[in-house]
């Protein structure tokens, strides 16, 4: 079988050549998983390649060290034994969170593991945005140095924010719950992971969860889905056909500032009535009675779910309030863009059993059908979806251009 270079005849230029090449080490290594073992026979099949044109482009893999040979397996009953092929567990991405309340990094490696991973509790509200990043960096630091201690190598990273974000400027246009407002933070993306060669990319921290959720979580089964997240704002992610849809500014998906409530209680957008100020973290906590105190927001929705437990009648109120509104936002959302499917995280999945009643009957009262009970989802990443979709997407821009790793 000859391999199609393009064009209408004749000779190929030498760019050209070097394109399809490009092309086929990505093909080839697109059909390399975290744990299939699959031989070259295995992939010249699924490609429609030459058994030699795959053992070349194979061997150039083995020089970016992003697929390793684990052994023998045999693809059927005769012939002879082939060389099984995985992705490489010791190459991975930074992934970082910067959040409202806390900061996270972790190590995501090429099989999805996440290998490393520490939560700081932290209000950052109201910081100097310099000082946050400093603390954040100083804990990839140590992320990074426990990875390459452990001989891995980190090909890039991400840093994920609760606001609006410019990925190829690195900077945060807004991020209303941490009070800043254009903030460049290009320079400070670079020392998350010196010298990586794929970078460390900005981006929103829903959107990250999102894909989190597709690469690694409930999001596979669906495909296309609403993810919201539940922080002290509301996030929201769209996944339609297996890809995030962040719209042409890149804002798709801020259901948390979708009005639910009109008249109601100011945002910190600026806008009246959105679901942020029922549904987050601050509003289920202040409709509950549970006021700060010097405690921080793990303290205090732990007692939110001691009180819960207890059958608090305030507790129970403002979190069945909650799931109210949630209904409503996701019901109009799915009806804007034709989804069926809507996956939870953050505070919605810690408060999993006593907002579902609620948001099953709002789901069901606006729009009987339209989300069936199997296709509200509550997420199981917890506080790692946002870093791991942060590094997960540095790891498929590797896979998706391994040549940039050849000398």
């Amino acid at each position: 079988m000859r391999e199609h270079l393009g064009g209408t005849g004749g000779s190929a230029a030498p760019g050209r050549v070097a394109d399809v090449r490009r092309r086929n080490l990505a093909l080839v290594l697109g059909s390399i998983g975290p744990d299939a073992r699959a031989t070259r026979a295995d992939i010249a099949a699924a490609t429609g390649l030459t058994k030699a044109s795959v053992s070349s482009l194979v061997a150039e893999l083995l020089e970016t060290e992003l697929v390793e040979e684990v052994g023998v397996t045999r693809a059927g009953e005769r012939g002879r034994p082939g060389v099984g092929l995985v992705l490489n567990g010791q190459q991975g991405a930074l992934g970082a969170e910067l959040n409202v309340d806390y900061l996270a990094v972790g190590i995501v490696d090429l099989q999805g593991a996440l290998r490393f991973h520490e939560v700081a509790e932290a209000e950052n509200r109201g910081r100097r945005p310099e000082d946050v990043v400093a603390e954040l960096t100083g804990l990839a630091r140590r992320c990074v140095a426990e990875a390459e201690a452990a001989g891995m190598r980190l090909v890039g990273g991400g840093l994920a924010v609760p606001g609006l974000v410019v990925p190829a400027r690195g900077r945060i246009v807004t991020a209303p719950n941490l009070g800043w407002r254009d903030i460049d933070v290009s320079a400070a993306l670079g020392e998350l992971v010196p010298g990586a060669p794929f970078g460390v990319v900005l981006s929103n921290e829903a959107n990250s969860a999102a894909l989190a959720e597709l690469w690694y979580g409930h999001g596979g089964s669906f495909g296309t889905y609403l993810f919201v997240s539940g922080e002290v704002g509301v996030g929201g992610g769209l996944v339609i056909g297996s890809e995030l849809f962040a719209g042409p500014g890149g804002y798709a998906g801020e259901v948390g500032h979708v009005v639910v409530e009109p008249g109601g209680r100011r945002c910190s957008c600026g806008g009246r009535g959105c679901l942020e100020t029922v549904a987050g973290q601050e509003a289920i906590l202040a409709a509950a009675g549970i006021t700060d105190g010097g405690r921080t927001t793990a303290a205090r929705m732990s007692a939110l779910q001691a009180a819960l437990g207890r059958g608090d009648a305030e507790a129970m109120s403002a979190v069945e309030r909650a799931g109210h509104y949630l209904g409503i936002a996701v019901v109009s959302a799915a009806r804007l863009v034709d989804l069926s499917a809507v996956v939870l995280g953050g505070h919605f999945a810690v408060l999993r059993h006593w907002i579902s009643p609620s948001l099953s009957s709002s789901l069901d009262g606006f729009a009987p059908g339209l989300v069936a009970p199997d296709a509200v989802a509550f997420s199981e990443l917890g506080t790692t979806a946002a870093l791991r979709g942060a590094a997960g997407a540095s790891l498929r821009r590797a896979l998706a251009a391994p040549y940039e790793l050849l000398g």
